[in-house]
């Protein structure tokens, strides 16, 4: 049935479940403002058209509704790739540092109206490119000038240059600004700073700005942007509770210069909770393409002359495959979207989390592992689809590429993925070898549960509670079953953490860097298992809050096609620790074989729920193609 015959309530989960509790009328509003013209006289001014008619379909205060803010992201992902790029920097890190970090002087509020109209473009400068991980290490400095007030923002040589998508000149830009603050020749630790870069005319004074740098995966105005005592007024400085005295008495609410870079980068959050609903939505729009093309597409192979691609066994996993896994990364958004809600809502906590080799972890683990687990499962799905599409897939009209570059990119843009994975599976290996050096490993979960800021959830299908290992040590049930999948991950998780404690707490190494070098392979692996277990539990989540009959049908043999497709990928690891044994994994082509053919009956209900409006992009690879074609004959013979 189609889900314009179908009952309201109805219709209303199912776009809950695709777009989260946005109102229809939003998405009315959202998909207007993304298919109208922004007709402008250079690519510059476009975008800032195209910025501001985003922006007028959120709140004025980003951040009064999560729901609306990652759908708008979303939604600008599937329709131009680019244009959400510019978007994410622009509303979650630049006015959003403004919003989260800033005193609301009258000088800032002026740029962040300016910023939210459209008349001015936000850029995000965190990076230097002379170095990796230069996050723990920022060059740039702020140096107060107690005559007058200002700020010295200076860049000191070439390799503290940032990097960024700030090479659009002919349009006003203000970026936020990453950069240690130095009062007396002391150095604070690392703040944001608010910089106009250009104005109508190009770079204003005390800002350098290269010539563009190449980059196809995500084609954006990407340059290098260093200072030159570029002055500040003081109240640029996004001071986040800090004070100077007038007798030059600092003093933060931080307490060190590591809890002020872990309260500078909070911001981040937003980027991290927004980035599994861009995930999901081109995830969706590329599985929804590639099972159309499949559908429609016939072969002449001489085994089955005339059939469609996805009469093929082959074709059905990757492509069911990639749907089942954009289902699961939907399930993702909304448990990514409510973490970050709760986070806002609970009150700031104290301490300071250590840092790893980066500081993404230390701002919120479980919001870091959702954008690095995420980002990659969508990289991986519209790779996928675009080579099951053939030479269709390749097409720029179909986006394909487009989607792949952005999340590819995305693997090491805002947050380095495997960093965040090496840091996860380290802090969570430390913690089980201080538990079993202190005699406490009987007593609690050895695997770091309650670490994570999450509390387990009562709908989950398993009893977990008072001791996880021993409810996951007996036979798992089918992998037919959603629950399959959940259990297994968090099984592997502690067989995980388990190992990699053992071999840590065997070293006789003094030195950090000879402890964890060769064992950070073990690290990314557990990181990732974490990860793969907060999306395994937002799935049975999604699926025990589902009312609609019809839609319960389709979306468990598609989340228990998720879990198969997972555990092949992860087969490696599952079978070196015996969380499954070589005639399980045989076992799983079989099940997804099964699963597939329940999936099947059930395509017209998932692609019309998981498509977006065909104006924004395209849901038939050859329909797209032959829309974009013009053809010139040469006449009659």
């Amino acid at each position: 049935m189609p889900l314009t015959h179908r009952p309201t309530a109805a219709r209303d989960e199912m776009r809950r479940l695709v777009h989260g509790p946005c109102d229809p009328a939003f998405l009315s509003e959202l998909h207007k403002a993304l298919a109208a013209d922004a007709p402008a006289d250079s690519a510059g001014a476009q975008l800032l058209q195209q910025l501001g008619l985003l922006s007028e379909t959120l709140p004025y205060d980003l951040f009064d509704d999560p729901a609306r803010l990652t759908a708008a992201h979303a939604w600008a992902a599937v329709a131009d790739p680019s244009l959400c790029l510019a978007a994410l920097v622009h509303h979650l890190l630049c006015l959003g540092s403004m919003a989260e970090l800033g005193n609301g002087s009258d000088d800032l509020t002026f740029r962040m109206a300016a910023l939210r109209s459209g008349r001015a473009r936000g850029i995000y400068l965190i990076t230097e490119a002379g170095q990796a991980n230069s996050h723990l290490a920022t060059r740039t400095r702020a140096e107060l000038d107690t005559a007058t007030g200002e700020f010295v923002l200076h860049t000191p040589d070439e390799a503290a240059a940032k990097f960024g998508s700030a090479g659009t000149l002919d349009v006003p830009q203000t970026a936020v600004v990453l950069a240690r603050l130095v009062t007396g020749g002391t150095d604070h630790g690392v703040f944001a700073f608010v910089a106009d870069l250009t104005g109508d005319g190009g770079p204003l004074p005390g800002v350098e700005i290269s010539s563009p740098i190449g980059l196809s995966a995500l084609p954006l105005d990407y340059v290098q942007v260093r200072f030159h005592h570029a002055r500040l007024p003081h109240a640029h400085w996004l001071a986040d509770g800090a004070h100077i005295a007038p007798d030059g008495t600092f003093d933060d609410p931080a307490g060190s210069a590591a809890g002020r870079l872990q309260r500078t980068l909070r911001v981040g959050q937003g980027l991290w909770a927004t980035m599994p609903a861009v995930a999901a939505a081109t995830s969706r729009q590329a599985a929804v393409q590639a099972v159309a093309y499949a559908q429609g597409r016939r072969t002449q192979g001489r085994l089955a002359p005339g059939v469609p691609l996805l009469t093929y066994r082959t074709q059905q996993r990757a492509v069911l495959g990639a749907l089942a896994d954009a289902f699961a990364l939907t399930c993702a958004a909304h448990g990514a979207r409510a973490l970050w809600e709760e986070s806002r809502d609970a009150p700031a906590e104290g301490g300071v989390t250590e840092m790893g080799v980066s500081p993404w972890t230390a701002v919120s683990r479980p919001l870091a592992a959702y954008k690095a687990a995420t980002v990659r499962l969508a990289a991986r799905v519209t790779a996928e689809c675009q080579r099951r599409c053939g030479f269709s897939g390749h097409l720029d009209a179909n986006r394909l590429a487009g989607y792949h570059g952005f999340h590819h990119a995305f693997d090491t843009a805002g947050g380095d993925s495997q960093l965040i994975f090496y840091d996860i599976g380290s802090a969570l290996a430390e913690a089980a070898e201080r538990e079993a050096s202190d005699g406490d490993a009987a007593g609690r979960d050895a695997d770091g549960l309650e670490a994570d800021g999450r509390k387990p959830d009562s709908r989950e299908t398993d009893s977990r509670g008072t001791d996880d290992r021993k409810a996951d040590a007996g036979t798992p049930p089918s992998p037919l079953s959603p629950g399959w999948w959940p259990m297994l991950v968090r099984r592997h998780r502690h067989d995980l953490t388990r190992h990699l404690a053992k071999r840590l707490g065997g070293t006789e190494a003094a030195v950090p860097f000879e402890v964890w070098n060769p064992l950070l392979e073990d690290a990314g692996a557990l990181g990732e298992a974490y990860a793969d277990s907060l999306i395994a539990e937002d799935v049975v989540r999604t699926l025990a809050g589902t009312q609609d009959r019809d839609l319960a049908r389709a979306l468990r043999p598609l989340a228990a096609l998720h879990g198969v497709m997972a555990a092949r990928r992860r087969s490696g690891s599952l079978l070196a620790l015996e969380t499954l044994r070589p005639a399980d994994v045989r076992a799983l082509s079989d099940a997804a074989d099964r699963l597939c053919d329940e999936v099947r009956p059930h395509l017209p209900l998932l692609i019309e729920a998981f498509a977006h409006p065909t104006d924004l992009a395209p849901a038939d690879c050859d329909t797209a193609l032959r829309t974009t074609l013009t053809r010139t004959g040469g006449g009659t013979a």
